[in-house]
Formats: structure tokens, C-alpha cells, sequence
């Protein structure tokens, strides 16, 4: 569920108008609930709690949203932050979130990136190739640390999902292929400056079934039996996240947190280890919505289009992944149109539904692209020097901007002239 509903003839997010908002900041932008958010982790938390040796992580992946607001909302709530690069691992500490509860993960993470993350104390890094190993190993003894880590495996399993989100097949760049774990957790185990303590796994995202999951979970568990045969020390299992949102009004549910603690309780009854999770989308998607502008409408060929004042920049999905998003006006119109929903980017990937039937929206009409707070600011881009749209977060009926609106001028100040110029 989510807290964006008509009230009064207006979308609302939780208490506050979306077209108060639109007049106050402009659009496009982003909105977020506060009380989408928490919802959404406590019902995940809750439904994991007592998993394992009963003291799980919920470690939030900040690249599904790495707002400050949104992170130190989750910081409060106890949650813990999975990072794949220098810049997420900053705004974890940042916000407010414990080292000892942020796990570094990536498949190419540079040297000063595994300072950073050795600097600050993290938790554990998940190292995905023996390369990784050697240069991590390095990197701990010129700091005259022991750091924990974490194998992350390649299960081969094919997740069932988009080819560009997913993680876990054999040709997948993730990982270590799982038959040469015990080497590389030899091979760890003999760096002076580093401990081998668990094994991970991460298969892919917007996941709708639950059986590859079990799979890899499965077989994560066989693995650390085997490790622990060998002599080693296991503390922690890292079951990695994907859980999939609906995105679209009227279709399949993915399997709930319910649903899947359940998976995971059986497969792991008895295991000693304390277990990790790295969900984000389900924390987030349904947690945002972008607001446009409708610029006008014009007829094509064939098709009748409507040029909104969002584009591929700021919503990044659809062009990428072929990705659905509803599309919702703020005030609900009775009569429906069949209609091609473009941005006016130079670009015909610049498109957001096509041929879609919405609600009959014309110029000066705003909308809302439904379930963005996952992969939708955190991708957006200048493009076409386009401005970088502000992020609005929404707790009660209070509201405030929680990323500002990058400026022209701004933009410009970070080039240089070159001096012969």
C-alpha cells in the first residue's frame, strides 16, 4: 500500500495536496511519504525478526534511493545500509546510519573506496572476485587492520526477471561461480589482514518468485556447512534482496515479506548464522511519485501525444527497461483517452507509455507517474542540461525539499574554461 489517495478532488500524499505542492516548487519533482517508507521496512523487519540466530540486519540498498531524508528515515528505524560505492557509503554515515550496521558490496570497488569503508568501520565488506580479495587484503595492511568479509556468490540461477536487473545468472559479472568458493575463502583466509566470515548472495531485482531465491539461499547454506567442515568460521549469511512491487494497477502481486520470511524460515531452521537482507524497492517504490506537467498535446500520423515536462532525464526507467509506470492525473478526470505519453527530450527513448489508454489530461494538466521512489531520482541525469528536479518528502502535513532543483547557472559553474579560450 501507499499514502497517495484523492482527497477532496486532489491527490494527496499523506495530508498535503500534490497540487499545492506543484505550485509551490514547480514541476517536475518528486514526492515522497514518510509513512510509505516506514510502513513498508517495519512490515519487512517484523516479518524477519527472530530469522537466523534471531538478530537479522536489514541492510537497505541505498542505490534503490539514496536521499539523505529517506536514508536518516530509515536510521531511525534501526535499519542498517548495503553501499556499492564510496559516494552511498558517505551519505549512510551521513545520515545517521551506525558503521557497524553498513555492508559494502560491488563488483569494482576501487582502492580509496576500500579505504573508506576500512576508515570508517564498517560492518563487512562482500568481496566478488579473488582479485577483489588480494586488493582488499593489500588495502587492510597498509591501514594495520583485520577486516571481515563476506564471499558473495554466483548461484547460476536464472531469477525470471528483467535481463538488465538480473544478478545471479552464470555469465552474470557478479560473484564468485559458487564452485570456486572454498578456494577463494582459502585464498581469503590466508591474507593476515583479513577474516572470512560469511557468504552472500544477490540475484536480481523486481523478483516475482520466490523459487530461485530458495535456490540460492539453499545453496549458500550447503556451502557454509562445507566452509565450517573446512575449518573456517561462518557468523553471517547475506540473503541479498529483489523483492519485486507491483507496478502496475490490477496486476500480480509479488510474493509479500510475509511470503518470503516464511521461504526463508524453512530453509534456514536450525542455521546458527546471523542472517542479512538487503531490500530497497519494496522499502521505497511505492513510497514516491514523480509530478509533471502536461505541455501540451499534438496528433501525430497516427497517434495522439501528450508532452509532459518530465522526461527521460528525470525518469530514467521506462526508456531503459521498457519499464510500466502508472500514470495518474492529480485531479481524476471521468472520460479516457488511447495516448502516447512523451517527454521533450531529444530523443524518441524519450517515451513513457505508448498507446496507452489514461484519463483525457491536456495542457496546464498535471500528473503523477505512480511507484518511482525506487530507481527514479538516483538515475536522473542532466541530459540536454536539463536541471536536476527537486525531491519533496511528506510527513503528516508537514512537507519540505529535501534535494533542491540544480539551476542552469549552477550547472555551468561546474565546467572550466579551457585556458587558450
Amino acid at each position: 500500500m501507499d499514502h497517495f489517495e484523492i482527497k477532496g478532488g486532489t491527490m494527496h500524499a499523506e495530508d498535503v495536496s500534490l497540487e499545492t505542492l506543484a505550485e509551490a516548487v514547480g514541476t517536475p519533482f518528486y514526492c515522497y511519504s514518510s509513512a510509505t517508507i516506514e510502513r513498508h521496512y517495519q512490515v519487512f523487519a517484523d516479518a524477519v525478526a527472530g530469522l537466523g540466530d534471531g538478530n537479522p540486519l536489514v541492510a537497505f540498498a541505498v542505490k534503490a534511493n539514496p536521499n539523505l531524508s529517506v536514508l536518516a528515515t530509515l536510521a531511525r528505524l534501526g535499519a542498517g545500509a548495503d553501499v556499492v560505492s564510496g559516494g552511498e557509503l558517505a551519505r549512510a554515515l551521513a545520515a545517521g546510519i551506525p558503521a557497524e550496521r553498513i555492508v559494502f558490496s560491488g563488483v569494482g570497488k576501487q582502492l580509496h573506496e576500500l579505504a573508506a569503508g576500512i576508515e570508517a568501520g564498517i560492518l563487512q565488506f562482500n568481496v566478488e572476485s579473488e582479485a577483489e580479495i588480494l586488493m582488499l587484503g593489500k588495502v587492510a595492511a597498509d591501514y594495520g587492520k583485520v577486516v571481515e568479509i563476506s564471499i558473495r556468490i554466483n548461484p547460476a540461477v536464472d531469477p525470471k526477471t528483467h535481463g538488465k536487473i538480473s544478478t545471479g545468472g552464470a555469465d552474470a559479472k557478479f560473484g564468485i561461480p559458487w564452485d570456486r568458493v572454498p578456494a577463494a575463502f582459502a585464498l581469503a583466509a590466508a591474507q593476515p589482514h583479513l577474516r572470512p566470515i560469511g557468504l552472500a548472495a544477490h540475484i536480481g531485482s523486481q523478483l516475482y518468485d520466490l523459487a530461485p531465491v530458495e535456490d540460492t539461499i539453499r545453496r549458500l547454506g550447503e556451502l557454509a556447512t562445507q566452509m565450517v567442515a573446512a575449518g573456517h568460521t561462518i557468523k553471517r549469511i547475506d540473503c541479498g534482496g529483489g523483492l519485486g512491487v507491483p507496478y502496475r494497477e490490477g496486476a500480480a502481486l509479488p510474493p509479500s515479506p510475509a511470503d518470503y520470511a516464511a521461504m526463508v524460515a524453512r530453509v534456514t531452521k536450525g542455521w546458527p548464522w546471523r542472517l542479512m537482507f538487503e531490500p530497497g524497492r519494496m522499502i521505497v517504490g511505492n513510497a514516491g511519485v514523480l509530478v509533471s506537467t502536461v505541455i501540451l498535446t499534438k496528433d501525430g500520423a497516427s497517434r495522439h501525444f501528450i508532452v509532459v515536462d518530465a522526461a527521460m532525464n528525470d525518469l530514467l526507467r521506462p526508456s531503459l527497461y521498457n519499464a510500466w509506470h502508472d500514470i495518474k492525473a492529480l485531479e481524476p478526470k471521468a472520460s479516457r483517452i488511447v495516448a502516447t505519453v512523451v517527454g521533450p527530450i531529444c530523443e524518441t527513448g524519450d517515451t513513457f507509455a505508448e498507446d496507452r489508454e489514461i484519463e483525457a489530461v491536456g495542457a496546464g494538466d498535471r500528473i503523477a507517474f505512480m511507484t518511482a521512489g525506487a530507481y527514479g531520482a538516483t538515475m536522473a541525469s542532466t541530459y540536454n542540461s536539463r536541471a536536476l528536479v527537486p525531491e519533496v518528502m511528506v510527513k503528516g502535513s508537514d512537507w519540505a525539499i529535501v534535494s533542491e532543483r540544480n539551476q542552469p547557472a549552477a550547472m555551468m559553474a561546474l565546467d572550466a574554461w579551457a585556458p587558450w579560450l
